[in-house]
């Protein structure tokens, strides 16, 4: 199962809407085929397993990362095809919560008398999709921020100088996040001040740069903007409010770049409304890399699910810009707590990942 873990790793950031799915084909102890989920969310990865293992799929055992499909959506169900293999058994790391499946694939597994265990490392493979889960479950991505600050929790110095506070390793660390999720977020300070391209440029790697979301209530992103001069080459979406300037908003759809329309509260784009709109276009994990106001915000509005806080070794002082602009805390017991989940040295840096505290 570790090895199906371990395939299906490899579509995080590439098969949303579909969850990213890992399967192992076993028999007489040897594997016979692999598969994982591919870009776009087609096929599957137990029909890739199958396609591999071709007669030799009969009488094996199948270690799937998450419960085989039940529905027929864009592709036949993936119980069916392991029925129709001759799949003497499966094992299912954890229940998929989609209303489509829910139980139904390894209910119709067993019915055509198909050995089923379910839960090996169900902790493991509900981690890997938390992402899918979160949007069947509450209509919205999960939402990863990334920190890179010093011991001191501030980004830049008084003058906003910041390149760079972590090092080249730290920074190669961040684009494989980046590979690894489906939507990079930002507001529109961070795409003024930086000019940003929000790509993925790790060798070998380009191809994997997510979606990049701009949220700009007033659609100030300049017609130069990286964002803009390259939205043909690579999916942008722009965040506003709704009746904005006509003039602009042609302007950028010229560029190549998607309009979302999401309300507006006290004068700022609803966040909530946001995230949704991203998880009706069937995105399942965000990672926010916006500036000090982006993650007070998501902080304050509770829609954090993971940090990633790259750490350098350096001190600026009091009067350095920090990591989140306030959010009205003034209790203890009101902080947003979070599980540490992990911590490993990155180059000269430190990265430390924590998750939502439940």
């Amino acid at each position: 199962m570790r090895a199906a873990l371990a395939l299906a790793a490899r579509g995080l950031g590439r098969t949303w809407p579909n969850p990213a799915v890992g399967c192992v084909l076993v028999r007489e102890g040897t594997v016979v085929g692999r598969g994982w989920t591919q870009p776009g969310g087609r096929p599957h990865a137990e029909v890739e397993a199958l396609g591999r293992a071709g007669e030799g799929a009969r009488g094996a055992t199948a270690y799937v990362s998450l419960e085989p499909c039940a529905h027929t959506g864009k592709t036949p169900p993936c119980a069916d095809a392991l029925i129709a293999a001759g799949i003497a058994r499966v094992v299912s790391a954890v229940e998929d919560p989609d209303p489509r499946v829910a139980g139904g694939g390894l209910a119709r597994l067993r019915e055509a008398g198909i050995a089923v265990t379910t839960g090996v490392c169900a902790a493991e493979a509900s981690e890997l999709n938390a992402g899918f889960f979160t949007r069947i479950k509450l209509g919205r991505p999960l939402v990863s921020l990334k920190l890179a600050t010093t011991l001191d929790g501030r980004i830049a110095t008084r003058t906003g100088d910041s390149k760079w506070i972590t090092d080249d390793a730290a920074r190669r660390r961040a684009h494989l996040l980046r590979a690894t999720h489906d939507a990079i977020l930002v507001g529109t300070g961070t795409a003024l001040a930086d000019d940003p391209e929000l790509t993925c440029r790790l060798p070998g790697l380009a191809a994997r740069s997510p979606v990049r979301v701009v949220l700009d209530r007033a659609l100030r992103l300049p017609d130069t903007a990286k964002l803009l001069t390259t939205a043909r080459a690579v999916p942008t979406w722009i965040v506003t409010a709704a009746g904005g300037d006509a003039t602009r908003r042609a302007a950028v759809e010229r560029a190549g770049a998607e309009i979302i329309e999401v309300p507006v509260s006290f004068g700022q784009l609803t966040l909530r409304a946001a995230l949704s709109a991203l998880g009706a276009r069937g995105v399942t994990r965000v990672l926010a890399e916006g500036g000090s106001a982006l993650a007070a915000s998501l902080l304050r509005d509770d829609l954090v699910d993971r940090v990633y806080w790259f750490r350098a070794s350096m001190v600026i002082g009091g009067d350095g810009l920090p990591a989140t602009q306030s959010f009205g805390v003034e209790r203890l017991a009101d902080a947003k707590r979070f599980e540490r989940v992990d911590i490993e040295n990155v180059g000269a840096d430190t990265l430390e990942t924590c998750r939502r505290f439940l």
